[in-house]
């Protein structure tokens, strides 16, 4: 079987570029080396060389086709050998190699991106190493590449979890023509062993009811039961989306939003620092049955001087007490949503450098990056809660 044998002006041309250009010469030597590499490969795809009579011939050539690659090298302009008549489509294994290189490359600047390094200082290093600027409108469609990974893990199997922590933050993004407050909805379970994890991220325009529906519903969906309590704080959409999705399962209200929702119905402002002690020594009370006494007391207290205070203190502070239901070894944190400040914190260290999101998906791109992050670390690490405890 003949195939084409290398053309022997390449190496004297290639010798030539080197000699007259040294190191400037590198890219175009690099193109004629890879143009001839490529159409050889085509010869033995095809089992016949140019303008070869055989009988094992496969198919035909038929042109070229004009790319241009970047690489370390510089931007290489390439004659990309074609074929006819063929049962598999040509591609030279080259060529591929690049693009997987690239590929690669795009992925380490996605990847970069989502750690908060700001789209200038992507361009400067891949400058710096690859010897070509990478445009923000290429850095961006380069996050597009982990979408795959990212969308597989939103949409997990889920396990048992007995504590199941619920909150949402809010990021700028830019939707119909106008820059909105998206919420940004939360999950993290802790696991029978112990263990904790973020087991749902979600981009919503809001926290109304149908939104955290939707997200508590796909977190059912996915295998998640035996909740045996939620905390959350007490937003009336996340509420209603509970009794809806949830119902009958226990509700702790986040004993820290509820100290600073009463501040809104303090009449004066000499008085907050005083309720927000009365408040904390209620919530805080070695017992469910001290807790009630006080919170009796202190309704009592201000039912003359702060009556809207006293009824909402009433009405409010007792969905607080669930926790109590607990072993005293979980209380201390379950009382509470702050273990989810964390995620927020991180989240925000991100978003900081995007400051506004052209779009959910960017934003939710970003978030779910974080968060797989984050909870990587916490599967991994130490145990969060004793389940043992009684």
């Amino acid at each position: 079987m003949t195939h084409h044998d290398p053309d022997p002006t390449t190496i004297d041309t290639v010798l030539e570029l080197l000699t007259e250009n040294g190191f400037e010469g590198f890219a175009a030597a690099l193109e004629v080396l890879l143009n001839e590499a490529m159409q050889i490969e085509r010869s033995h795809f095809l089992e016949a060389g140019p303008y070869e009579r055989t009988g094992a011939r496969r198919g035909h050539a038929n042109g070229f086709k004009a790319k241009q690659v970047k690489s370390r090298a510089g931007a290489l302009q390439l004659k990309i050998p074609k074929t006819r008549g063929t049962e598999d489509p040509f591609y030279p294994r080259s060529l591929e190699r690049g693009e997987r290189s690239e590929r690669a490359l795009k992925a380490a600047l996605a990847e970069m991106y989502i750690k908060g390094i700001s789209t200038r200082k992507v361009k400067a290093i891949t400058e710096e190493l690859c010897g070509f600027e990478v445009s923000s409108s290429q850095v961006s469609r380069a996050t597009k590449l982990l979408d795959e990974e990212l969308t597989a893990w939103r949409h997990r199997p889920l396990a048992q979890c007995p504590y199941l922590l619920l909150d949402a933050r809010y990021e700028k993004v830019r939707t119909g023509g106008q820059v909105v407050s998206c919420a940004v909805l939360l999950a993290k379970a802790i696991y029978p062993d112990g263990t904790r994890a973020v087991i749902g991220a979600s981009v919503s325009l809001s926290e109304a009811e149908v939104h955290w529906r939707a997200f508590l519903e796909d977190l059912l969906a996915r295998g998640m039961h035996g909740v045996k309590m939620i905390v959350s704080d007490s937003h009336s959409g996340l509420k209603a989306a509970l009794a809806a999705v949830l119902p009958g399962t226990p509700w702790q209200r986040c004993q820290y939003h509820l100290q600073q929702n009463a501040q809104a119905y303090v009449p004066q402002v000499a008085l907050r620092k005083q309720v927000g002690r009365d408040i904390k020594g209620i919530i805080t009370a070695p017992s469910l049955v001290e807790a009630e006494r006080l919170l009796k007391l202190k309704v009592a207290e201000y039912s003359e001087s702060a009556p809207r205070l006293a009824e909402w203190m009433e009405a409010n502070v007792p969905e607080s007490f669930t926790v109590y239901a607990l072993p005293e070894a979980h209380r201390r944190r379950m009382r509470t949503s702050n273990a989810m400040e964390r995620l927020n914190r991180e989240i925000k260290r991100r978003t900081r450098v995007a400051t506004l999101f052209p779009n959910e998906a960017s934003l939710l791109r970003l978030v779910t990056a974080v968060v797989i992050e984050i909870s990587e670390e916490w599967e991994t690490g130490r145990i969060y809660l004793n389940m043992d405890a009684e």
